[in-house]
């Protein structure tokens, strides 16, 4: 049997996932035990205030608005969760490292938090309700949506087949399937907590790899402050490019209005034509590292990396064939007016020609 090795931090998140979760179902009000027992983790909402973020009794608490991401509210939270972390974490943390991974963990868990309790706090403002005060806001969603987005940098064209295989897609359209999901389950099933933290999740993903995030450059003659790049100017990882071709036009003009008006405010750092070159150049070396399976990341440079070594070569076989043949060619068709040209020399240019007789000895050229 293949033992399965987590590393630490994933690891770490699990555990905490687990734990808090379950602290949550035991101490969040209920009228009797019989309730818990008859709703087994089905149910939304009731988070304990110093676990989840509850708005309106939350705030003096102020570490939920990180440790709300390992409290989830019911039993399929916690497998989708689970999963995502299992799966996604064990990847990610490999890829990365552990310190990288932390600080990507920090930023996506704690911001769409932040930003989701700011929204229902704004809403108590305008609407004067007490029914944004008692929204429970906490689970993995954000995460999930995170993940994603970092998949969509690092493996792009890889392809996930679900259902036995009777399902195959590519990761880089599993982001906008995943908001999509959360927009309809916002709309129809009134989970409008989980689409905020999903779009949320995203955002602050996706702004801080585009932007901020530290990498090392893939390039092997790159020094000093060349060796490290600065967010990922390349074109594929375009916030328009995370959506379906007839939207990505209309978006890229949204996107890129916005982008100028945080360039202005001093947000974001404007990205040069090297930067851009510099990403794109990070994104074809990645494509071509062989990075290893979402579904096994312990096979790094497997299956993936050696069928795109072997396309590399047999491409490559198949050019030097193709010169070969091509320079084969015009040395011919070369050699063939050289020949006829000078067989009228000797006819019609008014000089006695002899052909030389076989048994005439050859002279050295």
């Amino acid at each position: 049997m293949t033992r399965i090795h987590l590393p630490p931090i994933t690891r770490g998140l699990l555990a905490a996932t687990l734990a808090c979760t379950l602290l949550n179902f035991a101490l969040r009000p209920h009228s009797t035990w019989v309730d818990k027992v008859e709703q087994p983790l089905l149910a939304v909402g009731n988070g304990v205030p110093f676990l989840a973020i509850v708005p309106g009794q939350s705030l003096v608490y102020p570490w939920v608005v990180g440790l709300a991401t390992v409290v989830e509210q019911n039993l399929a939270g916690l497998l989708v969760n689970g999963a995502a972390l299992f799966y996604g974490g064990r990847y990610l943390e490999r890829a990365w490292g552990g310190r990288e991974f932390a600080k990507f963990i920090v930023v996506v868990a704690v911001l769409p938090n932040v930003l989701t309790l700011v929204l229902y706090l704004a809403a108590y403002a305008v609407t004067a309700s007490t029914a944004p005060l008692s929204t429970t806001i906490s689970g993995g969603i954000a995460l999930q949506a995170a993940f994603l987005v970092a998949f969509k940098q690092l493996v792009p064209e890889h392809t996930v087949a679900i259902a036995k295989g009777l399902v195959r897609m590519r990761v880089k359209h599993f982001p906008a399937i995943f908001l999509a999901a959360n927009t309809l389950s916002g709309v129809v099933l009134g989970t409008e907590t989980a689409l905020f933290l999903g779009c949320f999740g995203f955002l602050t993903a996706w702004v801080y790899l585009r932007f901020y995030r530290r990498t090392p450059s893939l390039d092997s003659a790159a020094t000093g402050d060349g060796a490290v790049v600065r967010g990922d100017a390349s074109d594929t990882f375009a916030f328009a490019h995370f959506f379906p071709e007839p939207m990505q036009t209309p978006l890229a003009r949204f996107a890129d209005g916005l982008y100028n008006v945080l360039v202005s405010l001093g947000v974001c750092t404007p990205f040069s034509a090297d930067d851009i070159d510099a990403g794109n150049d990070q994104a074809s070396a990645r494509a071509e590292g062989g990075l290893p399976s979402i579904m096994n990341p312990d096979s790094r440079g497997g299956g993936g990396g050696a069928a795109r070594a072997e396309a590399e070569r047999r491409r490559a076989l198949a050019l030097k064939a193709l010169d070969q043949r091509l320079h084969a060619a015009a040395a011919a068709r070369t050699a063939a007016p050289a020949a006829s040209a000078s067989e009228p020399s000797h006819a019609l240019g008014g000089t006695n020609y002899e052909p030389e007789r076989p048994d005439a000895p050859t002279q050295p050229v």
